[in-house]
């Protein structure tokens, strides 16, 4: 049984009310450990911790200073490599052979990327004329913004919350973590890698807990707290935009999707497999990136549902640690229940189930845990509710089209604008075809290939606001203007 406490104020505290709550191995279902919930007086102490933390040392700090600081902390992340690997692993179910090529070492490159980039931020200057001849200069001077609320999500814990905690340490602010209850301790690891990187107490403060009359409602709803970065579901995105209204508090919002991919006849069917398998089954089908609806073009529909059944056919479900593991379990059986509820609706809906649907066939030891097997659908209208809505969990369904503007017309065909894949050779298509897709990032023949100096965000009901190289440092600051009379 391992407990996770509150981190506030560069030490570990138990719940203040005695409040606990199980944290439950998403492979097994057995109970792993407890985690403390943060009252919303432990709340009210992270706020303050952090308010007070930058009237400390860490707000004299020169840029440089903070750089060497969170390169610090990359450097404690990797050296500590193993711990955080098991520690993601037995939170989510997701097998190590994806955890320690993606999650880790991205949790630690989050750090260096904007150590670096805060370094090389430029900000403006212009001289103006006045009527005495004297002239002026106008000065642009970037502020941190204060005090961040960060609440992350359960899919990728350490890589998404250190997305957000790395650019904002970086630009000056301090930080109070509100992780998902279903993996919360990687983010609770970090307070000792901060502890020990030498981060001044109160920068990087932990607070566990559920949304709603909890953690989460406590933390953003505090008037202390100055902007707030969210990524999760869009009607969670909604009631925190609504709570930050109160203040005119500023946030950056990535919710939810329910991405296309489209596939043309004249792509190269094999990495157009590959890319497919990838963004409709990684992660269990978890990714808020991931792909739920297939279109492709009519002369290959068949050869290419066929291919990508046979191909997901083969994925062996099973524990992280086993190396030959290409699916986990989803990440906790209320989740599994939500999935499964969309596999009996598609039946429901008349879907053609390809592949799948339903709860896989598990050794005796796993059985209790939230399994669900791959599945492909196609057959079904485009309004059915499978369609329309996201379901995330390792699930697609596949539909033919026959004209490049009829794809292009159903890949937009949906509140959502978060992320899409266009799978051609040609590349007069390619660029003809992506700008065209109502949506925030869009791959060419590849998936999930994310440079950290691009814009990430989504249009529509897939959020507000773009992070990510200078978008995160234009977030993470206060712009100020200092005009001078010469």
């Amino acid at each position: 049984m391992k407990e996770v406490k509150n981190f506030i104020n560069g030490e570990y505290r138990a719940s203040s009310i005695g409040s606990t709550f199980d944290n439950v191995d998403p492979c097994t279902g057995a109970v792993i450990g407890s985690v403390h919930e943060a009252s919303r007086e432990d709340v009210d102490a992270a706020v303050t911790a952090a308010r007070e933390a930058l009237a400390g040392p860490w707000g004299t700090m020169t840029e440089a200073e903070r750089s060497e600081l969170l390169h610090a902390v990359a450097d404690g992340i990797d050296r500590r490599f193993d711990e955080f690997l098991e520690a993601e692993c037995a939170d989510t179910g997701k097998p190590y052979n994806i955890a320690s090529h993606i999650d880790i070492p991205r949790g630690a490159a989050n750090f260096k990327v904007f150590a670096d980039a805060i370094k090389n931020f430029p900000t403006e200057a212009f001289q103006m004329p006045t009527p005495d001849g004297r002239g002026a200069f106008n000065i642009s001077v970037r502020k941190p913004k204060g005090v961040i609320a960060v609440i992350s999500p359960w899919n990728l814990p350490l890589l998404l919350m250190t997305w957000k905690v790395g650019p904002a340490l970086a630009c000056g602010n301090s930080v109070v973590v509100k992780p998902s209850e279903e993996t919360p301790t990687t983010t609770s690891l970090l307070g000792e890698v901060m502890n020990e990187a030498g981060v001044p107490a109160g920068v990087f403060n932990v607070v566990n807990g559920f949304g709603p009359d909890s953690a989460g409602a406590f933390l953003t709803e505090h008037r202390g707290v100055d902007a707030i970065t969210f990524t999760g579901e869009t009607r969670t995105g909604e009631i925190i935009t609504q709570a930050a209204a109160k203040g005119l508090r500023d946030v950056s919002m990535e919710c939810g999707g329910k991405n296309p991919a489209l596939v043309f006849a004249d792509c190269d069917m094999d990495k157009a497999i590959e890319g497919t398998l990838r963004s409709v089954f990684a992660n269990c089908g978890q990714v808020c990136l991931g792909t739920e609806r297939v279109y492709v073009e009519r002369p290959i529909f068949d050869a290419f549902v066929n291919r990508l059944a046979a191909e997901a056919g083969k994925f062996k479900l099973g524990v992280p640690q086993d190396k030959t593991t290409d699916m986990g379990p989803l990440v906790s059986h209320e989740h599994q229940r939500k999935v499964l509820s969309y596999y009996e609706l598609a039946v429901a809906e008349g879907a053609n189930v390809v592949l799948g649907g339903g709860v896989p066939d598990m050794p005796d030891e796993l059985a209790g845990g939230a399994w669900v097997q791959p599945t492909i659908w196609t057959g079904l209208s485009d309004d059915a509710r499978v369609v329309r809505e996201e379901i995330f969990g390792p699930c697609c369904h596949i539909r033919p089209f026959d004209t490049e503007e009829e794809a292009i017309a159903l890949a937009n065909d949906t509140p959502y604008g978060l992320a899409a894949s266009v799978w051609t050779e040609n590349m007069s298509r390619a660029l003809r075809v992506s700008p065209q897709i109502d949506c925030g990032i869009c791959w060419v023949n590849s998936w999930f290939l994310r440079d950290l100096r691009t814009p990430f965000g989504g249009s529509k009901e897939s959020g507000i606001g773009r992070e990510g190289g200078v978008h995160s440092m234009e977030f993470y600051t206060e712009l100020q203007n200092v005009c001078i009379k010469i």
